[in-house]
């Protein structure tokens, strides 16, 4: 018997469906659903309800809270790209006089600009947004409280601004900015900005008994950016996909990765807990992973977004209580799961179409210092530069069609690598950011900074 690649082995299946089952009965959850992506496609979808008959599917809304601050990145990450703003520019540029407006846009987004977690009272998840119709509403008296660019701080009112700045630029009202540029063409025809049928209801579970109690739905009005949206598990994966591999009709893959980088300091527990934040996106290591995406809740709403992209994989946990599952354990889980049950195959390995001879006389080993370093040559058309033997800095570089490359991550990163030439052609050595590899340790002749001792190489007598 063979199965598909895209299915889903039935112990793989089962496992997943256990995994939610002790979630939603541990949680208390009235209901729960989920679903996993791998390779860009929903391979498992499940549900849990304390009703009896037909679960919710694929197509039920949930509210999906802060997992909205990512959408509202988007839309913000796309005025970029086109060239409207920079990410560096101080708000006051583009939204005068919120008073918060030495914050960039880039810390705003990284929840960096110094700006209070909440809005004044009353609390604006539990009444209606029609309470803070202007910004001045929504930060208060003094909105920042902490040093500007210091300090991650998570903060809802700074994505209200991020919205408002939308708005400004655009002229018209951010929930019909996000359906025209990135519900429609993704096709994320059930994520809106109100509940639409078939949806779930909002529930509070008491802590001490087993009775629940509605929460109330509110429009938060200028909060909406910050957590507004209801969705599927069915149109969350598909954006789940985005996020992972970009869309050119919304954002480049190099935007959405830079989305997925890091882009907050980190404090000491959140180091520790394998913790960031990068443009509105949650970043963390769980199970020897890295795992990005984002969690949300409301009154009556929990969610969750997690995506894997080295496994090419994602998972979607949605539920509709207060609080109890904890949905973030949840993602991670249903990833590992699959990952692995079914590990990813690789690509099978092919060579290069055609090779420069100029570069494949770099290939091989290469000395800084006395560090043995590996120049490979890779049908991807990038070189890579690593240590050959326990950590140190090593870094992919794509070609810059001028003789040099530029790196494309860690300690290299945006470093210009080139290979210096004697007048004969023949290579002299590698210069990688003032660094000189040279093919021995301290070749003699070689322009090592601080010169090599003539007397060369020797023993201890």
């Amino acid at each position: 018997m063979t199965t598909s690649p895209e299915e889903l082995l039935p112990a793989t299946r089962r496992a997943l469906l256990h995994r939610i089952a002790v979630a939603q009965a541990e949680g208390r959850a009235p209901s729960l659903v989920a679903a996993v992506v791998r390779d860009g496609r929903t391979v498992w979808h499940g549900s849990r309800t304390s009703v009896d008959g037909h679960g919710p599917d694929e197509d039920v809304q949930y509210r999906i809270g802060s997992i909205t601050k990512t959408f509202t990145a988007v839309l913000v990450l796309r005025l970029r790209d086109e060239g409207v703003l920079d990410l560096g520019d101080p708000l006051e540029k583009h939204l005068p006089g919120t008073g918060a407006g030495e914050a960039t846009i880039a810390e705003l987004l990284a929840h960096t600009g110094g700006l209070a977690a909440e809005s004044p009272s009353p609390w604006w998840e539990r009444t209606p947004g029609a309470l803070r119709p202007e910004l001045s509403d929504v930060l208060g008296e003094k909105p920042l409280v902490h040093p500007v660019g210091r300090l991650h701080h998570y903060s809802n009112p700074g994505y209200t601004l991020l919205g408002a700045l939308v708005e400004e630029v655009r002229g018209a009202p951010w929930e019909e900015v996000l359906r025209w540029e990135v519900l429609e063409p993704l096709g994320l025809d059930r994520t809106s900005g109100r509940p639409r049928a078939p949806h779930a209801g909002g529930w509070a579970v008491h802590p001490w008994a087993d009775a629940l109690l509605p929460e109330p739905v509110e429009d938060l009005g200028r909060m909406a950016p910050a957590g507004q949206l209801w969705s599927t598990t069915g149109d969350l994966a598909r954006f789940a996909v985005f996020l992972a591999r970009g869309d050119e009709r919304v954002l480049s893959a190099d935007s959405v990765r830079e989305m997925r980088t890091p882009a907050a300091p980190a404090e000491a527990a959140d180091v520790a807990d394998g913790i960031t934040y990068g443009l509105g996106m949650q970043i963390q290591y769980r199970h020897g992973r890295l795992l990005v995406g984002h969690s949300g809740s409301l009154p009556g709403f929990l969610a969750n977004l997690t995506i894997s992209v080295a496994d090419d994989m994602a998972a979607v946990v949605l539920a509709n209580c207060t609080s109890g599952p904890l949905l973030g354990a949840v993602g991670a889980d249903l990833v590992r799961i699959v990952a692995e049950a079914e590990p990813r195959i690789p690509e099978p390995w092919r060579p290069l179409r055609e090779i420069d001879p100029s570069v494949l006389e770099l290939a091989g080993q290469w000395y800084w210092g006395t560090h043995a370093f590996g120049l490979r040559v890779t049908a991807d058309g990038l070189v890579s530069l690593g240590p050959l033997a326990g950590n140190g800095r090593g870094s992919r570089f794509r070609v810059n069609g001028d003789g040099t490359w530029t790196g494309l991550e860690g300690y290299y990163h945006g470093e210009l690598l080139r290979a210096v030439r004697r007048p004969d052609g023949s290579v002299s050595h590698l210069d990688l950011g003032s660094f000189v590899f040279t093919r021995q340790p301290y070749e003699e002749g070689a322009p090592v900074p601080g010169g090599v001792d003539l007397g060369g190489w020797r023993g201890i007598r």
